[in-house]
């Protein structure tokens, strides 16, 4: 009796579990990827941080980055004994020691390169005359007795200096090394002396015993100071005349501070500590410019005289590392936070919409049990148990992933993420299932959007959501998306916004199309159109849950896309504008000029389309503005635009002459997609024909130029004259251009170059793809050193620092999320309605239906949705991009870091591709599930679905 009991009362997660495998499964995938994604994303973002900060610390210079401790010599008024002591080894380590046991976290010292020692702070002129004297003034040295130099140099010839007995402020007798570099520029060789005098004149002779190699020459023990590996020819400052003298350093026997001391070259007693940035993390950057603060000027500096002395001073350029590092960072977190809660509403939606559907299957069940005496507690902690057990091994599975995925990062924000997402689905799913059943019901009518009206408190719902919705969308357009100091949520959130204002204006609108159409298509011949038409105006897939679903994913995948393709026009442009062209070939000055030869040669490499002879003469002092003269007038300009670049004309004060063949220019212009160039305007006829070879140009000849807007608003419309290095002559203004492809300046002015005095070019401008090996083997072959530059290896220059990177790729995922969340979006709102899709075919083949006619219908049907929500995503993804571009700058993404890239705003742009794509994607996505669904109905008997008592 008992074992009857137990099998009459089987578990009940058991029993759907094994009833319903399917589901469960299904739902467990998408909790599971969406649980990793959720996680995924913070650690994501903590590990580029963190790998960001780590890089720039470690590829700053040294110099800049070290900590440095320092303080003068002991006092004079201390026994000599004890200032001698405080300069030797024992001593410099022990308050080395105790400094880096006081650095506070998360701060930390890389050990093996910590240095500390004695060093001259004024430079000691060295009179030796075998000394190298490049224009006959002596060389001066600084000396510097520090530790650790067998450890971080190799001896190349000779031995390492030591110190042969204890050395004291009185002794006259030292030893010193020098480095490779020091001794090859200065000419210094083992064994000889350079005297060094004491503060009483008394000569203190150091005996070059070694000259040494560096290990890691780039390390901060030799970068530090920079004068320790590599000498320096330097201007004297204090000579009328421009003189050099080279500038290097000593390194001396580790304990021979205590020599220095006498000397009047101002000793100092240092310790550098370089930081080991292996233990930082990105969320350490406020903590670490805090305690870099305090060590510069804070408790953390008392603390560090208590160790070193009370004259001690701290010096670092760590902190305007890390703040530049913080400000690259905020610039990059609002535009990844638009990616980061975009896909997040779309993942939230689309998880709503499971637990739609799984309810909506299971309605009929839950029904049965209401009416039966179920209670709605008993029924939703059913519920939520079974959900339970497959959602919660699911989220912690993603959370598990995600951390094997994405490494040291902190855990806890991708665990609560991860959390969330099962909670959702916990909650949801039941709570959804339940509050359909608060009252017993039983099989009632059609629920569709023609039939059934909302009600009053859904109204009310949607009105004030659309509200509040329209309400923040005028707030952020009417004080702007700029947000200063960090990410702001409303900015943030401008695609989940505009797709909530969409849907729910849509979903209202949408019916009422489809009934203007259903009646002429009611007098047609056949019942395809007809009921294509109905039954896509009653179908609860257009209901507002999958409509934004599917708005958020594809405004979210347009933003991306646009972001990404963003950063590669940016990098494209700043490319061009550093070379002008596709290849440039430049000479070593700016006389520098090509011989005909070489430009012939080059003009006949493969690959070479076209090439373009420039001359180029920078800082040509233009005339002084002329008063009330506006430049070219509209009709005069050429090709202004009016949105081109340079200042006003009291700014145009030097300006680059560019004499060009304007036919050749001009095609370059075309094919590089430079703007327009009004060749024919240059034409050298009259005044300004060709001079003959030799000819002299007059002062009063009149040349035709092309100029920057700014250089035409100060010489006006009338001639006026210049002096050139290729002859003096007059120009006139015939029209302007906003950018030439020659001179990165924006102040300009463009001649026909056969009509200039000196006509041989100084730069030769490529278009084509030319091999770089062979463009510069024809170079070198000319047998002058020309600078040749590549389009393509400047653009390779603009190499992603990790943040850089890592923001492109998590835009690369979300680009690939919301496409995804868009296909599942639309399998699911199709899904829905599938058994009644299905049961239609039936009943209609039973009256006639064709299969074909069967697959139309449901092609038909599909339609009038996915165009609703392919054109729903157009208009919201150009809405987001139009509301948030004035606020968002790519050039943090696309050309931070770079030396001598153009860091003008680069703002974000509508990316065709990205909008038309996903939405396309839709399209094509709910014709061919529709075309399945048709074809694996028509496989399937019309007794299968209808079946005797089948409430649909």
């Amino acid at each position: 009796m008992r074992h009857n009991d137990r099998a009459a009362s089987a578990p009940w997660i058991r029993t759907r579990l094994r009833t319903a495998p399917g589901a469960a499964t299904a739902l467990a995938v998408l909790v599971l990827v969406t649980a990793f994604l959720a996680a995924a994303f913070p650690r994501a973002v903590d590990a580029y941080e963190t790998k960001g900060l780590r890089h720039d610390i470690l590829t700053a210079d040294a110099g800049r980055s070290t900590l440095e401790v320092a303080r003068p010599q002991p006092g004079l008024e201390l026994p000599q004994a004890q200032r001698d002591a405080e300069a030797r080894s024992p001593e410099l380590a022990r308050i080395g020691s105790g400094l880096l046991k006081a650095l506070p976290a998360p701060l930390r010292a890389d050990t093996s390169s910590v240095a500390y020692g004695v060093r001259t702070s004024k430079p000691a002129v060295a009179n030796e005359p075998w000394l190298a004297r490049p224009e006959a003034v002596p060389p001066q040295l600084t000396y510097v007795a520090q530790t650790g130099l067998k450890e971080h140099a190799t001896l190349a010839s000779g031995a390492w200096p030591t110190t042969p007995q204890e050395v004291t402020s009185d002794s006259r007798e030292v030893q010193g090394a020098v480095t490779e570099e020091t001794a090859a520029e200065l000419k210094v060789k083992v064994g000889a002396t350079i005297t060094l005098l004491t503060a009483a004149q008394d000569p203190i002779t150091v005996t070059i015993t070694g000259i040494v190699a560096p290990r890691d020459p780039q390390g901060s023990y030799w970068s530090a100071d920079p004068l320790l590996r590599t000498p320096s020819l330097i201007v004297d400052p204090t000579s009328p005349f421009p003189v050099h003298y080279w500038t290097g350093t000593v390194l001396l026997a580790e304990d021979t501070g205590p020599a220095l001391l006498s000397t009047a070259a101002e000793p100092v007693l240092f310790w550098r500590i370089p930081p080991a940035p292996a233990g930082l993390t990105g969320p350490d950057d406020a903590r670490l410019t805090s305690v870099i603060a305090s060590l510069e000027s804070g408790p953390g500096l008392l603390k560090v005289r208590e160790i070193a002395g009370d004259t001690a001073v701290f010096a670092t350029g760590l902190g305007h590392i890390v703040e530049a590092n913080a400000r690259m960072r905020d610039a990059i977190s609002p535009v990844i936070a638009v990616a980061a809660l975009g896909i997040g509403s779309v993942a939230a939606v689309v998880l709503l919409m499971t637990g739609a559907l799984i309810a909506g299957r299971r309605k009929a069940e839950l029904a049965l049990m209401r009416s039966r005496g179920g209670s709605l507690r008993g029924i939703g902690g059913r519920l939520l148990a079974e959900t339970a057990v497959t959602v919660l091994p699911a989220s912690a599975l993603g959370l598990l992933l995600a951390t094997l995925a994405v490494g040291e990062a902190r855990w806890w924000p991708g665990a609560l993420a991860a959390a969330g997402v099962g909670l959702l689905v916990c909650v949801a799913l039941p709570l959804r299932t339940t509050l359909q059943h608060i009252r017993p019901t039983l099989h009632g009518a059609r629920e569709d959007m023609v039939s059934a009206r909302p009600s009053r408190r859904r109204t009310v719902a949607e009105l004030t959501l659309l509200v509040l919705a329209v309400g923040a969308v005028a707030a952020l357009r009417r004080r702007g998306t700029s947000a200063e100091g960090g990410t702001d949520l409303l900015v943030s959130a401008a695609p989940v916004l505009v797709a909530l204002i969409a849907a729910l204006v849509l979903v209202r609108l949408y019916p009422l199309p489809l009934r203007l159409a259903t009646r002429p298509v009611a007098r047609l011949r056949g019942a395809i159109g007809f009921l294509s038409l109905a039954r896509a105006g009653r179908s609860s897939a257009g209901g507002a849950l999958p409509l934004l679903a599917l708005l958020l994913a594809l405004a979210t995948a347009a933003f991306g896309g646009s972001v990404i393709a963003g950063i590669g026009d940016a990098r494209d442009d700043a490319a061009l504008a550093s070379v002008g062209a596709d290849a440039r070939i430049s000479g070593a000055s700016e006389r520098t000029t090509l011989p005909d030869e070489l430009v012939r040669t080059v003009r006949d490499l493969d690959g070479v389309r076209g090439a373009a002879p420039v001359r180029v003469e920078y800082s040509v002092n233009m005339p002084e503005s002329v008063a009330g003269d506006g430049g070219a007038d509209g009709d005069d300009a050429g090709t202004s635009t009016g949105t081109g670049s340079g200042g006003s004309a009291d700014d145009a004060k030097v300006a680059a002459l560019v004499g060009v063949d304007p036919a050749s220019y001009a095609e370059l212009a075309r094919a590089t997609g430079l703007p327009a160039f009004p060749a024919a305007r240059l034409k050298a006829t009259g005044s300004s024909a060709p001079l003959p070879e030799g000819a002299e140009a007059g002062p009063d000849r009149v040349l035709p130029a092309i100029a920057s807007p700014a250089v035409a608003a100060r010489l006006g419309k009338e001639p006026r004259a210049i002096e050139t290095l290729s002859g003096d002559f007059e120009v006139q203004i015939v029209g302007t251009v906003p950018r030439v492809a020659s001179v990165s300046p924006t102040d300009f002015l463009v001649v026909n170059s056969a009509a200039l005095e000196q006509k041989a070019p100084t730069t030769l401008l490529l278009t084509g793809a030319p091999d770089p090996g062979k463009l510069r083997a024809a170079v070198e072959g000319s047998g002058e050193e020309y600078a040749v530059q590549l389009r393509s290896e400047e653009r390779a220059r603009y190499v992603n620092t990790p943040m850089q990177a890592g923001a492109e790729r998590i835009y690369l995922a979300a680009v690939a999320a919301g496409a995804g969340y868009a296909l599942l979006a639309v399998l699911l709102s199709l899904l829905q309605t599938a058994p009644e899709r299905k049961t239609l075919l039936a009943r209609l083949r039973t009256m006639g239906l064709t299969t074909g006619q069967g697959r139309k219908l449901l092609a038909f049907e599909a339609t009038p949705q996915a165009l609703l929500a392919a054109g729903g995503g157009l208009f919201t993804g150009w809405a987001t991009i139009a509301l948030l571009s004035p606020g968002i700058d790519l050039v943090p993404l696309a050309l931070a870091g770079v030396a001598g890239s153009d860091t003008s705003p680069v703002l974000l742009r509508t990316d065709l591709w990205s909008l038309a794509l996903p939405a396309a994607g839709v399209v094509a996505l709910a014709a061919a599930v529709a075309g399945v669904q048709a074809w694996w109905a028509s496989r399937r008997g019309s007794i299968t679905e209808l079946r005797a008592g089948d409430s649909r």
